[in-house]
Order: C-alpha cells, then sequence, then structure tokens
C-alpha cells in the first residue's frame, strides 16, 4: 500500500475546513440574521467529511475512539482534521525535535495477511485483537496454501517447514531450493522456530490476555504485527514442495 500524500491531505483538509466554517449569512441590506450557518452545503460537507474521515484513519490512528454520536455541525471533526493537519504539516520537524528521527513503520505496510483483518481494530484503538486478526488470518493462508486443514497453528508450521520429504497429503513449504548445504537447512529451522515462537507466546496467550510493555500497547501490538507480517512473507513466497 502506498504511503499517505501529505500535500493531498492537507489540501482535501482545508476544503474541509472552508465548506464546514460556520459564518453570518449575507442576506442583503437592512436585514440582520442572528446565528451562523455552515458556508458551505450540506452535500459537499459529507463527501468531504467521508475523505477526510480516511485521511484521519492513516494520520491519527484511533481517532475515532470518542467521537461522540451527534456531530451535526461536523464541529468535533474538525477539531480532528486540524490536529491531523498539524501533524501533516510537522510530521518531519516533531520526528527530528522530539525523536532520534529513527525510521518509522507504517502498519498499512505490512504484509495484507497481516494487516487487512485486523486494521479495523488498529483503527479504533484495539491493538491487541488486530494482532489476533494477523494470527488467524496467517493460519488460515498457510492451510489453504498447503490443503491443510487437519493441522494449525503450532502443528501447522512444524509440518510445513519440516525438514523431511513431502509426503501423500502433507506438502512442504521451501524458501530456497535443497541445495545440501547448511543454510537450506537453517532457513527451515529458522522458520519452523518463529512461527513456533509467534504462536506460542503471543497467539495463545494473547487470547487469554493483552500483553503489557513500557513502551505501551500499541508500540507493542506494532513489533507483533511487524513479526507476523515477515512470517506471511515467508509463506507467500515459499515453493510448495508435494509429493
Amino acid at each position: 500500500m502506498a504511503k499517505l500524500d501529505p500535500e493531498w491531505a492537507i489540501e482535501e483538509i482545508n476544503a474541509f475546513l472552508n465548506v464546514t466554517t460556520q459564518v453570518v449569512p449575507d442576506m442583503g441590506p437592512g436585514i440582520a440574521y442572528f446565528g451562523t450557518v455552515m458556508r458551505g452545503p450540506e452535500t459537499e460537507a459529507s463527501q468531504r467529511a467521508h475523505v477526510v474521515e480516511q485521511i484521519l484513519d492513516r494520520a491519527l490512528p484511533g481517532w475515532e475512539k470518542d467521537r461522540p454520536k451527534k456531530d451535526s455541525e461536523f464541529s468535533w471533526l474538525r477539531d480532528q482534521a486540524s490536529r491531523a493537519k498539524a501533524a501533516l504539516q510537522r510530521q518531519a520537524e516533531l520526528a527530528e525535535k522530539l525523536g532520534d528521527n529513527a525510521p518509522d513503520m507504517d502498519a498499512s505496510n505490512l504484509h495484507p495477511w497481516a494487516w487487512e483483518n485486523g486494521k479495523s481494530y488498529w483503527n479504533t484503538g484495539h491493538y491487541h485483537q488486530a494482532v489476533m486478526q494477523a494470527a488467524i488470518r496467517i493460519n488460515a493462508e498457510t492451510q489453504a496454501k498447503l490443503g491443510r486443514m487437519d493441522v494449525s497453528e503450532v502443528a501447522l508450521f512444524n509440518e510445513a517447514f519440516s525438514l523431511d520429504a513431502p509426503k501423500d497429503g502433507a506438502p512442504r513449504l521451501r524458501l530456497t531450493k535443497d541445495d545440501g548445504g547448511k543454510t537450506y537447512q537453517n532457513l527451515h529451522r529458522g522458520a519452523r522456530a518463529f512461527a513456533d515462537g509467534l504462536y506460542t507466546a503471543i497467539r495463545n496467550p494473547g487470547m487469554h490476555k493483552p500483553q503489557q510493555s513500557d513502551g505501551g500497547e500499541e508500540q507493542l501490538a506494532l513489533e507483533q504485527l511487524a513479526a507476523f507480517s515477515l512470517l506471511a512473507r515467508w509463506v507467500d513466497q515459499a515453493t510448495l514442495d508435494t509429493a
């Protein structure tokens, strides 16, 4: 998925803010109007609000958490749009001044199996649930690729990356060709151990209680998603070896 274009996003936010600004209408000479109205038509405001909401999903994850049920004049959405605009305008400066300017990790650029099923949870601040959805999706995709519905999770990946020859009903996933060298063996042993670790230490405990971290739930979840994304890429790119 491509990165958000900040210049385009800011233009869209400005257009939304302009249309939804409250103004005193010009009623003509000798006529006074008490109160304000929205500058643009409500139809255009609603259309622009839809685009702005998509921008907020990318620029301010979790922005909908405290959204009011009624926002007839778009007051709350305007506040969120203004926050997103500031974040987009000053993101480079903030990264430089507030941190070490290290590379950012964008969850939307993870492998689709690790992101698509959980992005709605992530965007509403339910980070733990997003990780669990990634684990479920990657397990299902691996089962589908191998045609194995009889095993799942740890057992599934142990069989998938086994160094044993494939059997009827038990194909293997190969990350590289078998040249008889140590690299081939190490790759597949490592993949088995990596998958075992993810499903044993993250997926299974995670079904009962979200894990905590000094960096906060969001940071921990992002690191976990990245780990599942790597496993997804290995499975997706692997060659199917059948008997």
